[in-house]
């Protein structure tokens, strides 16, 4: 007996690679210097702290571009005694995390130059968000994946009720923490099941270790038509569905997306949606594929419910946070289009990834407008409130039109290449009633998307109070400009993503 547990924690010991998360490492320690950085400046300097937290995160992010360098990683790389595995989609959606903190940080600077909040601690949050995430789609084992993932959601109620001088803020803050509280228990309930049985020595493939993905995914493949497995699985994916807002766990959305501070919306649409669609990825295609007589036509009626959900009722909404925040629902289905279709169609995993990218890109442009053209209010911005502005702004109103057409869908932009790799994993996985609600869904998201165009440059009607000056930087013209060139290259050219090919 002792032998084998020298054995164990002498290969857990050669396994530990703290090189191999020198990203992460590197995330933590700059949320930690900020932090001393505040204490030390004198009052007023936040501007330093702002810079080094930038500077920080761009060097993090040319280091996941090179030394960790997506095209040179093998398949798989397990560390830390099976705790983590580094595959090539894990390395891509680090880089996708690291870039998308730097743009929260971004636009959070715009969003606290209106209020009088704390800076440090906004962007300290920020990084430990990052750096949860990173770690949670490299989990191969549930007690990281369950760690990570309670560190992202217990940093996320903070963010999200950081406007301590709005009511709004504070109410979403309140619901995200019982919600979340709730799907986390869901959660922790389906890996409790999945622990038990594996466990137990009087079913064939009973393993010592059963949170290992690995190890339970030979006990499941055993043991497919037990009740308790397809419980606890079943648990665990409802436990992720409402993090990533799919119907019917998405009552949520509307209204914490509305009372959160905008860059903090920005995070929860575009990085918190990513994490929980990667998770469900490698759990779907990894220890839960056994099951996947039963998931497929349950993530079937999910992702069509979702899809008509999200876009029915983003038609009749006027606050464009909330519109954001339904419209974002309406994305989740389409993904979970793509994760159905990855049970059948192998490729289809890099399409969720690469839909996902172009999400990113065309979220941001949307976000960073509405961060600039937010008063003190953010909460209450309606699609009155850009009437007029291509004419007033129309630098402005040209980066909004390119993010919302990528949304929509609208050729030649990437959202357009990326929901056309999504229809055409779902045609060739034989998925033909999703189809048809996704093309009904890209149909109805037409109308809600333009008539926030509509209003930007086609308005009849204006007033003075739509004429306001809206002022930006050189600085922000050249982020957003990047972003939209983004958009279009990523659009006119895929392969400079090269997760197809």
């Amino acid at each position: 007996m002792n032998d084998l547990l020298i054995d164990f924690l002498r290969g857990f010991t050669n396994s530990n690679d703290w090189s191999a998360l020198l990203p992460e490492v590197l995330l933590a320690l700059l949320a930690l210097v900020i932090l001393v950085a505040d204490i030390v400046l004198p009052k007023g300097k936040c501007n330093w702290i702002y810079w080094v937290s930038i500077v920080g995160q761009l060097a993090i992010l040319v280091l996941i571009g090179s030394t960790f360098a997506i095209v040179t990683q093998p398949d798989s790389n397990v560390l830390f005694g099976g705790l983590i595995e580094q595959t090539s989609s894990s390395q891509w959606m680090r880089g996708f995390f690291s870039l998308s903190a730097l743009f929260i940080t971004y636009i959070g600077r715009i969003y606290l130059s209106k209020h009088t909040l704390a800076h440090t601690e906004f962007y300290h949050l920020v990084l430990i968000v990052a750096a949860g995430m990173m770690l949670l789609v490299q989990s191969s084992h549930f007690i990281m994946l369950f760690v990570a993932l309670e560190t992202v959601t217990v940093a996320f109620y903070v963010l999200v009720a950081y406007g301590r001088t709005s009511s709004l803020s504070l109410e979403a803050g309140l619901k995200y923490l019982i919600l979340g509280a709730m799907s986390s228990a869901l959660l922790l309930f389906g890996i409790v099941l999945l622990y038990g049985v594996a466990g137990n020595p009087l079913l064939s493939g009973a393993t010592g270790d059963s949170l290992n993905y690995n190890q339970l995914s030979t006990f499941i493949e055993l043991n497919a038509s037990n009740l308790l497995v397809q419980l606890g699985a079943l648990l665990v994916l409802a436990g992720l569905f409402f993090k990533i807002g799919a119907f019917p766990f998405q009552i949520w959305v509307p209204d914490v997306y509305q009372g959160s501070p905008t860059p903090v919306t920005a995070y929860l649409a575009v990085a918190s949606k990513a994490a929980g669609f990667s998770v469900l990825l490698v759990l779907v295609n990894g220890p839960f594929l056994p099951l996947s007589e039963i998931l497929i036509p349950v993530l079937s009626v999910i992702a069509g419910a979702t899809i008509l959900f999200g876009n029915i009722a983003a038609t009749s909404q006027r606050n464009v946070k909330r519109l954001m925040g339904l419209s974002g629902i309406a994305h989740a289905g389409y993904l979970l289009v793509g994760v159905v279709a990855s049970l059948v169609v192998p490729w289809a995993y890099y399409a969720v990834l690469f839909y996902l990218f172009n999400y990113l890109f065309a979220s941001f442009a949307v976000f960073g407008v509405m961060a600039i053209t937010a008063d003190s209010c953010d909460a209450n911005q309606q699609l009155d409130d850009y009437r007029d502005l291509g004419r007033t702004q129309p630098f402005l109103g040209g980066v909004l039109a390119f993010g919302l057409g990528s949304l929509a869908g609208i050729p030649p932009l990437g959202g357009f290449i990326a929901k056309l790799f999504l229809l055409f994993a779902a045609f060739e996985a034989g998925l033909y009633s999703l189809l048809f609600i996704s093309i009904c869904g890209v149909v109805i998201s037409i109308y809600y998307y333009f008539a926030w165009i509509r209003e930007v440059f086609f308005s009849v009607e204006s007033s003075d109070q739509n004429n306001r000056t809206v002022e930006f930087s050189t600085a922000d013209s050249v982020v957003l400009a990047i972003i939209v060139v983004a958009i279009v290259l990523v659009g006119v050219y895929p392969g400079v993503l090269p997760l197809m090919q």
